[in-house]
C-alpha cells in the first residue's frame, strides 16, 4: 500500500465466520444465500420492478401510476398512489386474527406494564386523531412530539399519520433551547408532551422545558400534556390541555386519510453538532415499504415473536423499528421507558426473561456497557427465549460482537449488524439471518435493491481491502427527500461530494468476500504522516484487549505527523489504570494493526461523553485532547458530569 493516499487506509483483519444455524435457516423467510442472491439479482437487473413487486405487500387505496421518477437528486416513489401508514400499521390487521393480538407491551422504569392489542391501539389512535382535528390540526401541518418512551408517543405518531399531519419527534432528553430550534425550523402548530418521564429513578421534567421553549415559539397554538409522573404542572389557560381530558371528549371513529405516496410523513432532526438544525424529511409510501420489508427480512419476524428494539422513538431507529416497520408487519413490540441499569445492571436481562423476548435489537455502545458491568448480570437470567440479536447505531468492535454472541446469544443466535442512517430511513447494509454467513464487525452485504459501493473522492471504485467513501449509487424507496426548508444544503451535503451519487459521510472498505466494513464517520478519520486511518479500527484493536471495555480515538494536531492519536479508554471492572497497562495497550495496537496506529497518548477515564442516543461524542473528546476545554454545542450530551471529570483531569 502506498505511503500517501487520498483514501482511508484499512488495517483491521478478521478471520472468524459464522454460517446461519441450520434450524434457523429452515424456518426463515429467506432460507439460503442462493435465495438471497436471486432477490439481489432481480433488484439489480430491474430495481423498479423489484420494488413494485414488494409494494404489493402494502395496502393501497389507489395503486401507483409510476414506480420511480428520478430527477437527481430528487426522487418520487410510487407516483399517483394513495396510501396511509396508520392504516397499514393498524386497520388492515383488524380484519384478521391479529385484532386481539398484542401490538405494544410497555414497561415503565418503575415497573408498571400496559398492553395494547391492535384493536385497542387502533381505538386510541383514532381518538387522538380526532383530538388533533378538534385542535384545528390539518393535513400538512407540523406537530412536535416531545415525550418519554411511553405508548402515547407511538399513538401520537400514528394519529398524525392518520390525518396527514407531519410529525417531528424531539427526543425527550433534549434541552428547551434544542426544542426551540426544532419547533421553529418546522413551524410546528402544536406540541404534545408529558409532565415528565423516568430515567435512573429521577424524573425528567418535560413540561417545564416546553414552557420555557414556548416563550420563543410563535407558531405553536396549543400544548397537549400526558400525565405520566403526576408532578404538579403549570397549565396555561387556553394553551395547555391534559391528554386524558381531551380523549374523553371524542369518539373512536376516524377514517384514515387517503394520502399521496409522497406526502410528508415526518421531519427528524439529526442529533446535532453545531449550527442550524438539520431536519431530514421522509415521505410516506417508499419509507413504509422499506421499513416494512427490512423488518420482515432482517429480523425474520414471525407472528409468534416478541420483538424488542431498545432505541428511543426520538431517534430514527425508534421510528422505523419500534413503530412503523414492526406494526406494519403485525408484530408484538416491547417498549421500555427507562435506563438499562436501573435499578440494577441486569434490567434488560430481567425483562427478556420475564417477557420471553425473541428478537433483541440494541446499540454497540449498550453492548460495551454490558461488558463493562460484567458477565455475572446476564448469567443470572434465562435468556433461552432469544433467537435473533441485532446491533445498530455505529460500527461494532469484533470483540464486542463475539461477547454478544457468546454471553447473550449462547452461540446459537444469529447477529444482524445493521448499517443505515437517519437519511436512509431504513436498513441499507445488513446480514439476512437465514442466509448470510456473518463475520464479527462487518455489516456484510447491501439489502436487495440497495446499490452501495466504496469509492475515492473523485468517484472511482476502490479495490478489496482499500478504504474509501461509502456511497449509494441509485435511489432507494426510504431515502430522505430533502432537508426541511433547505434544499440547497440537501444537494450540497449529500449529492455534490461525488456528483450524482449519495454520499453517506462514512468511511468503509470491502473485504475479499465483498463484505462491507464501516470504518466510522469520515470526520472521525485521523491523518497520520499522510495515512488516513479510520478511528473505528483503532478502537476495535484497543477493545480486543481483555482489560478494555470501551475506547474512543480522536486526533490531535501534531506539527511533525499532521495528527497524533489520542485514545480515551474505559477499563473492565477488574482492571485499574497504570503506566504498565498504558504501555501494554500501545503495544497491543501495534501488534493488532501496526506501528502507524500506535496511540501517542492513552487516557483512562471512568466513562465517555455520549449523546442521549448512546453515540460517543468524539467532537468533544477532540476539543479536550487539543485544548483541554470544550467550546462547541453540548445540548445532546447525556451526562455532563463525564465532561466535567475529563476537563478536571486536564487541569
Amino acid at each position: 500500500m502506498s505511503t500517501v493516499t487520498s483514501n482511508i487506509e484499512s488495517v483491521l483483519q478478521e478471520e472468524r465466520h459464522f454460517p446461519p444455524p441450520a434450524e434457523f435457516a429452515q424456518r426463515a423467510h429467506i432460507k439460503s444465500m442462493a435465495e438471497l442472491e436471486t432477490l439481489r439479482a432481480e433488484a439489480a437487473a430491474d430495481p423498479e420492478s423489484f420494488w413494485a413487486r414488494m409494494a404489493e405487500e402494502l395496502h393501497w387505496f389507489k395503486r401507483w401510476d409510476t414506480v420511480l421518477k428520478w430527477d437527481p437528486p430528487h426522487a418520487e416513489w410510487f407516483g399517483g398512489g394513495r396510501i396511509n401508514i396508520s392504516y397499514n400499521c393498524l386497520d388492515r390487521h383488524l380484519a384478521t386474527w391479529r385484532r386481539n393480538k398484542a401490538a405494544l407491551i410497555w414497561e415503565g422504569e418503575p415497573g408498571e406494564t400496559r398492553t395494547f392489542t391492535y384493536q385497542q391501539l387502533h381505538t386510541e389512535v383514532c381518538k387522538f386523531a380526532n383530538v388533533l382535528k378538534h385542535a384545528n390540526v390539518k393535513r400538512g401541518d407540523r406537530v412536535a412530539l416531545y415525550m418519554p418512551l411511553i405508548p402515547e408517543l407511538a399513538i401520537a405518531m400514528l394519529a398524525c399519520a392518520r390525518i396527514g399531519a407531519t410529525h417531528s419527534v424531539v427526543f425527550g432528553g433534549f434541552s428547551s433551547s434544542a426544542l426551540v430550534d426544532r419547533i421553529n425550523d418546522a413551524s410546528c402548530k402544536l406540541v404534545v408532551t408529558a409532565d415528565g418521564g423516568w430515567r435512573r429513578g429521577n424524573e425528567v421534567k418535560l413540561k417545564t422545558a416546553v414552557d420555557e421553549a414556548l416563550k420563543e415559539c410563535p407558531s405553536v397554538n396549543a400544548c397537549i400534556v400526558v400525565r405520566r409522573t403526576g408532578s404538579p404542572q403549570h397549565m396555561q389557560e387556553g394553551r395547555d390541555f391534559w391528554w386524558h381530558e381531551l380523549m374523553e371528549t371524542v369518539d373512536a371513529n376516524c377514517p384514515a386519510e387517503e394520502l399521496d405516496s409522497e406526502h410528508p410523513l415526518y421531519i427528524l432532526y439529526t442529533s446535532g453538532t453545531t449550527g442550524k438544525p438539520k431536519g431530514i424529511l421522509h415521505t410516506t409510501a417508499g419509507y413504509l415499504l422499506q421499513a416494512h420489508l427490512t423488518t420482515k427480512w432482517v429480523f425474520d419476524i414471525k407472528d409468534e415473536d416478541l420483538y424488542w428494539c431498545t432505541a428511543d422513538i426520538g431517534w430514527v431507529t425508534g421510528h422505523s423499528y419500534v413503530v412503523y416497520g414492526p406494526l406494519s408487519n403485525g408484530a408484538s413490540v416491547l417498549m421500555y421507558e427507562g435506563a438499562p441499569n436501573f435499578p440494577e445492571p441486569d434490567r434488560f436481562w430481567t425483562m427478556i426473561e420475564r417477557h420471553r423476548v425473541n428478537i433483541f435489537y440494541t446499540a454497540p455502545t449498550a453492548i460495551r456497557a454490558f461488558i463493562k458491568w460484567g458477565d455475572q448480570w446476564p448469567s443470572k437470567h434465562d435468556l433461552s427465549s432469544l433467537r435473533l440479536l441485532g446491533t445498530v447505531g455505529e460500527p461494532i468492535n469484533p470483540e464486542a460482537w463475539m461477547w454478544y454472541r457468546k454471553v447473550i446469544g449462547k452461540e446459537r443466535c444469529p447477529i444482524v449488524d445493521t448499517w443505515w442512517q437517519t437519511e436512509t430511513g431504513a436498513i441499507a447494509i445488513t446480514p439476512i439471518p437465514g442466509a448470510t454467513t456473518t463475520t464479527p464487525g462487518s455489516a456484510t452485504l447491501p439489502f436487495p435493491g440497495i446499490d452501495a459501493d466504496v469509492m475515492t473522492r473523485d468517484g472511482k471504485p476502490v479495490g478489496a481491502n482499500q478504504g474509501g467513501y461509502l456511497v449509494i449509487k441509485r435511489p432507494w424507496p426510504s431515502m430522505l427527500r430533502t432537508i426541511w426548508g433547505d434544499d440547497e444544503r440537501y444537494k450540497q451535503q449529500y449529492w455534490s461530494q461525488i456528483e450524482g451519487i449519495y454520499f453517506a459521510g462514512d468511511g468503509a472498505r470491502r473485504d475479499n468476500d465483498g463484505y462491507f466494513w464501516i470504518m466510522g464517520r469520515i470526520d472521525d478519520v485521523i491523518n497520520v504522516s499522510g495515512h488516513r486511518l479510520g478511528t473505528a479500527e483503532i478502537e476495535s484493536a484497543l477493545v480486543s484487549h481483555g482489560a478494555v471495555a470501551e475506547a474512543a480515538v480522536v486526533a490531535r494536531p501534531d506539527d511533525l505527523k499532521g495528527s497524533s492519536i489520542v485514545a480515551f479508554v474505559t477499563l473492565e471492572g477488574s482492571h485499574n489504570p497504570s503506566d504498565g497497562l498504558n504501555q501494554e495497550l500501545r503495544a497491543h495496537v501495534v501488534k493488532e494493526i501496526g506501528a502507524l496506529a500506535r496511540p501517542d497518548d492513552i487516557r483512562f477515564t471512568d466513562a465517555l461523553p455520549k449523546t442521549r442516543s448512546g453515540k460517543i461524542m468524539r467532537r468533544l473528546l477532540r476539543e479536550i485532547a487539543t485544548s483541554g476545554t470544550v467550546a462547541g454545542d453540548v445540548t445532546t450530551l447525556e451526562d455532563f458530569s463525564v465532561l466535567e471529570k475529563l476537563r478536571a483531569e486536564e487541569e
